[in-house]
């Protein structure tokens, strides 16, 4: 499996993983998320390579897992009077419902992929740094992600799953992979957040019917909020 996406392109990103992390982390993805036979191969990284695995739905858990790996070789700059939390190296998932087109390369079936890509190289892009409850604009001009959908942004959040669970993993080398999941939100979502913070928006998702899976025309929460 590893050397099935191991090329020349990876080798020569600035920061990676080297061979032992790459089969440490892949081993850890099996055994936290599940078998994978599909990784999406980053061919463009100079910087970074975002590779991204795809963990198929299996009738236990009925959705696609796609997580980023590549992103954590890169130390982010974090303020110092927080580093003692070990945040500076991260990874990123999405979660997909399984009638979801991967391989369609329209914009409306691959915006939620894009999404997780540009997340993942916004650190090293944008000389920041990305922890739980952090959110992202998709465009400048606050634009929706697709012509399908109204979300328009993205939260960073450490509730990895369905019972919430925060994710970690560490290399032999001591070195710590945080895991956020990358959850789209609605416009008046964000603006709920920002003024009420994030265990209240949190608070908004009582059906967890349709979360954490990313659906383009989800009930938005946030609209309640304005009545």
């Amino acid at each position: 499996m590893l050397m099935d996406y191991i090329d020349d392109e990876l080798i020569e990103a600035e920061f990676v993983y080297d061979l032992d992390q790459l089969g440490e982390f892949e081993k850890y993805i099996e055994e936290t998320f599940g078998d994978f036979d599909v990784v999406y191969q980053d061919m463009e990284g100079t910087d970074i390579n975002v590779d991204i695995i795809v963990v198929p739905p299996d009738e236990q858990e009925n959705y696609y897992k796609l997580i980023t790996m590549g992103a954590g070789a890169y130390e982010m700059d974090i303020p110092e009077e927080i580093q003692h939390y070990e945040l500076s190296r991260a990874e990123y998932i999405i979660y997909l419902p399984p009638q979801w087109e991967l391989d369609y390369e329209s914009e409306e079936a691959y915006w939620p992929i894009r999404m997780l890509k540009d997340v993942a190289r916004l650190p090293i892009n944008g000389q920041t740094w990305l922890a739980d409850g952090h959110t992202v604009y998709h465009s400048d001009d606050k634009e929706p992600f697709a012509n399908n959908t109204n979300l328009n942004s993205v939260v960073l959040l450490r509730r990895c799953d369905y019972d919430f669970t925060p994710l970690h993993f560490r290399f032999s080398n001591g070195e710590k992979i945080n895991f956020y999941q990358l959850f789209p939100l609605y416009q008046e979502e964000l603006d709920y957040k920002w003024d009420n913070g994030l265990e209240a928006l949190m608070d908004l998702f009582d059906d967890v019917r349709d979360f954490p899976l990313i659906h383009p025309n989800r009930l938005n929460r946030g609209k309640r909020t304005l009545n």
